[in-house]
């Protein structure tokens, strides 16, 4: 099983990030998550870390539809930024997008991302994603 210390969720819905503190906490997962509302600002938060010579990020989990940058857009900028990595970052995606063409685009990121998973996210989804 995987420890992750640092962890990422990135998508604009601040109801969202209440539900993953409050999914985190009830299931006694002990991480500390940073948010962000969109991809840019997750993008500038790794490259500063990078920058600072600290450890990325463990686990991203990232929604599609944001604005200023989505999460396509951060994937193809996150790929840019790979062979600065000690380490692969684990990526899942986490979206309300259950159309055909987000899914099957997905398969364009298979060595990004980890899983696809919709929204509402789920205690066992949770469960899968932080038992890795």
């Amino acid at each position: 099983m995987m420890k992750f210390n640092d962890v990422y969720v990135v998508d604009d819905d601040k109801i969202f990030h209440f539900i993953i503190k409050k999914l985190l906490a009830n299931n006694n997962i002990d991480v500390s998550p940073h948010f962000f509302e969109n991809g840019l600002l997750a993008l500038n938060g790794i490259i500063n870390k990078l920058d600072n010579g600290e450890t990325p990020p463990d686990l991203i989990l990232l929604d599609i539809n944001m604005p200023v940058l989505d999460g396509w857009q951060f994937l193809e900028e996150y790929k840019k930024l790979k062979d600065r990595l000690q380490k692969d970052i684990i990526i899942y995606i986490i979206s309300s997008s259950d159309n055909t063409v987000d899914i099957n685009r997905a398969n364009d990121f298979k060595t990004e991302i980890s899983d696809y998973y919709l929204k509402p996210v789920t205690v066992e989804a949770i469960k899968a994603i932080f038992s890795v």
